[in-house]
């Protein structure tokens, strides 16, 4: 990727989603079946393509029937697809298996050999993580583009980690250790760091992170809220109350939210490379607020199905 300022379609910013789509095979309580687009960057992709923002996703699809159906519902979401997509190989599957309380639990066939990372659309955002951070051969290029793209470009990462996929949990750590200094905004969830780093209190991860050059770290934690590690402190917001069909893409709901909170406003008007750091306290809690509502309206429904627009209102920029 070019190491140079970020371009604009218009006055929006524009951002690039690098990682795994995939057919989330959904096999619920009930014993039912059915397949729906999965993969968390390109859930995280089609959330933004759904709130009207230029997004292009780089990732891998097979040439065939689940490939190309994922292509057309990224396409049908406002998603710009990055060159290089299709290869011969099947594309990658994820089971999902529901019990009586729709939490899942995943089985994966997953292959991740993206082409042409090297040669990318230019962005004012960089969102990567989940499987592409770490599974061989492409973590190895997920790195180097995050490690390549200009320092005026946010990054925003999310580990999203499938351990059944990762090597041991040293490779995983030194990869960790390697992407976060070059990352301003860090989602992960409870869950990721009872695997990566179990038993240490999560505020001892994070602020070991912002140690690292992370600006601001945010924890999900499902019905106990989020809470978020800023050098400015911490914050702690409560979870949005609502009836919970399955939990499919609930993460990947919140970090378009949080991006969208970021592009409406918190993270425009400076110059980019501080704009995180100079959040207010106030200002990260409106952005995760922002984020639990969109988690929320996902949750709400059959699958991973982001909100469009009209269901997830734009922040003002004077109140962010």
């Amino acid at each position: 990727m070019n190491a140079s300022p970020p371009t604009t379609a218009g006055d929006q910013p524009t951002i690039l989603v690098v990682g795994e789509a995939l057919v989330d095979v959904v096999v619920r309580h009930d014993g039912s079946r059915s397949e729906h687009r999965g993969g968390s960057p390109a859930n995280v992709a089609v959330g933004l393509g759904r709130l009207g923002h230029p997004v292009t996703l780089a990732t891998s699809l097979g040439d065939d029937p689940h490939g190309r159906m994922i292509d057309a519902e990224l396409t049908a979401s406002g998603v710009a697809l990055a060159p290089g997509l299709f290869n011969d190989r099947p594309t990658s599957t994820a089971t999902a298996w529901l019990d009586s309380r729709g939490s899942a639990r995943y089985d994966f066939d997953i292959v991740w050999e993206p082409r042409s990372l090297d040669v990318l659309p230019k962005a004012s955002f960089v969102h990567a993580g989940s499987i592409a951070a770490f599974l061989e051969p492409g973590a190895d290029a997920v790195e180097a583009l995050i490690g390549s793209v200009a320092a005026s470009t946010i990054v925003t990462f999310d580990p999203n980690i499938r351990p059944r996929l990762l090597p041991d949990r040293a490779a995983v750590l030194a990869r960790m250790d390697r992407l976060l200094p070059r990352c301003d905004v860090v989602k992960v969830s409870d869950e990721d760091l009872d695997w990566l780093h179990p038993g240490v209190p999560p505020t001892e991860v994070a602020r070991r992170w912002i140690s690292l050059g992370v600006r601001l770290v945010v924890l999900t934690a499902g019905a106990r809220g989020s809470f978020a590690v800023h050098e400015a402190g911490e914050v702690q917001v409560a979870s949005s109350v609502t009836q919970v069909v399955d939990t499919i893409g609930a993460g990947d709901a919140y970090m378009s939210g949080l991006l969208d909170a970021f592009v409406a406003g918190a993270l425009t008007g400076r110059e980019p490379s501080e704009s995180v750091r100079n959040l207010t306290l106030a200002q990260v809690r409106i952005c995760m607020q922002h984020a639990n509502t969109s988690a929320a309206i996902t949750v709400g429904r059959m699958g991973s199905e982001p909100p469009l627009r009209h269901e997830l209102p734009s922040l003002i920029p004077a109140k962010v």
